[in-house]
C-alpha cells in the first residue's frame, strides 16, 4: 500500500515555451520540433491549473529541445537571456509555485559561462538545463570542461534534457525522435560524461537524468564492463555503476509498469525525483501520470512516491523552500 503521507509533488521536469521562442525556432527550421506534429502552447495560468489538478505544488520550468542555439552564437546568447528572463519573471509572479532551470547557449562556452553566472547569481535560477548534445557536441566533449568546472565549483544542479542526435535522419526511421532517439541520446551523453571522467573530476555537480534514466538502467552493467576493459589504471578502472548511483533521476514519461522497476535496481532512493514533462505531455496525460505515482506502491517501505520525491527535490533545490 502507498504511504499515507502525500505532500504536493515537486515537478523537476516541466517545460515552458513563449511565442517569441517558438517563432525563432520555427524560423531556424524547427517547424516540427524533433518530428513532433506541432508545438505546444503554454501559459502560467494553464500550467497552474494542471498542477492543481495533478497535486503538484511546485514545477521547475525549463526550455526543452531544440534548445536555444540555432547556429549563431550572438543570437543564441540573446535568446538564452530572453527565455531566462521570461522564466524568472514567471517565478516572481507566482511565489512558491515555480522554479527555473536556466538555458545556456552551448556550444558557445564563453556565452554559456556568462549566462550561467547571470542566471544563478542575478535571476536566482535553481540550476541549468543542458541538452544531450548541441550540434553534435556531447556533454563529455573536452570543449565543455570550463563550463563543468565552473558548475562543479558552484555545486550547481544540471538538468540534462534529450534532443535529437545528429544522425536522426537515418536512425529515427521517419518517426518522432522523442519516442526512441531521446532515450538513447540520454544514455549516450551520460556515457560520454562517464568515459570523459567529468563526473569524477567535478564531484560538486548535481546531475539530473530524465525519463527514468532513459536506457541507462538496462545498460549500466554493460557500460561498466566496457569501462573496466578499456580504461584500466593503477587505481583500477572507474566504476560506472557507482557513478550512476550518485546521479539524480526524474520519472517523467511512461514509467510504469516496466521503467520504474529497472530504475529502482540502479538509482538510490534519495536520488529519485518526480517529473511530468508538461507542456510537451498534454495536460490530461500529465494528470494521469501524477495519479499513477500518487497511488503506486511505496518505492521505500512506509514512504510514498510523493513523500520521497518531494523530500528529495526540496533537498536538492533549497530555493524552492524559501
Amino acid at each position: 500500500m502507498a504511504g499515507s503521507e502525500n505532500p504536493g509533488l515537486v515537478d523537476v521536469h516541466a517545460h515552458f515555451v513563449t511565442d517569441s521562442y517558438v517563432r525563432r525556432a520555427r524560423a531556424a527550421g524547427h517547424e516540427l520540433p524533433d518530428g513532433v506534429p506541432a508545438w505546444p502552447s503554454w501559459s502560467a495560468t494553464e500550467h497552474l491549473e494542471l498542477m492543481d489538478r495533478g497535486g503538484i505544488s511546485t514545477a521547475v520550468l525549463s526550455v526543452s529541445s531544440p534548445g536555444v542555439h540555432f547556429g549563431d552564437d550572438a543570437a543564441a546568447r540573446a535568446l538564452a537571456r530572453e527565455v531566462n528572463e521570461d522564466g524568472a519573471q514567471t517565478v516572481r509572479d507566482h511565489p512558491g509555485r515555480f522554479g527555473l532551470f536556466a538555458s545556456l547557449p552551448l556550444p558557445d562556452i564563453e556565452g554559456s559561462l556568462a549566462e550561467a553566472a547571470y542566471a544563478l547569481d542575478v535571476l536566482g535560477a535553481d540550476g541549468v538545463v543542458l541538452e544531450t548534445n548541441t550540434h553534435g557536441v556531447y556533454l563529455g566533449d573536452q570543449r565543455l570542461e570550463p563550463l563543468f568546472a565552473e558548475l562543479g565549483r558552484r555545486e550547481a544542479v544540471v538538468f540534462v534534457h534529450p534532443t535529437s542526435p545528429v544522425c536522426w535522419e537515418q536512425s529515427a526511421l521517419g518517426r518522432p525522435r522523442p519516442m526512441v532517439e531521446f532515450v538513447f541520446d540520454t544514455a549516450r551523453t551520460v556515457t560520454d560524461l562517464l568515459f570523459a571522467g567529468t563526473l569524477l573530476r567535478h564531484p560538486g555537480l548535481k546531475v539530473v537524468v530524465p525519463h527514468c534514466g532513459g536506457a541507462l538502467p538496462v545498460l549500466a552493467d554493460r557500460i561498466n564492463g566496457f569501462m573496466r576493459l578499456f580504461m584500466p589504471s593503477q587505481d583500477g578502472a572507474p566504476d560506472a555503476v557507482a557513478q550512476l548511483r550518485e546521479l539524480y533521476y526524474d520519472v517523467a514519461g511512461p514509467a510504469f509498469p516496466r521503467q520504474v522497476p529497472a530504475l529502482l535496481n540502479l538509482a538510490r532512493p534519495e536520488r529519485l525525483l518526480y517529473g511530468s514533462d508538461y507542456c510537451w505531455t498534454p495536460a490530461q496525460a500529465a494528470v494521469a501520470h501524477a495519479a499513477a505515482f500518487t497511488g503506486a506502491p511505496d518505492p521505500v517501505e512506509g514512504t510514498s512516491w510523493p513523500a520521497l520525491t518531494t523530500r528529495n527535490a526540496r533537498g536538492l533545490l533549497p530555493r524552492l523552500s524559501r
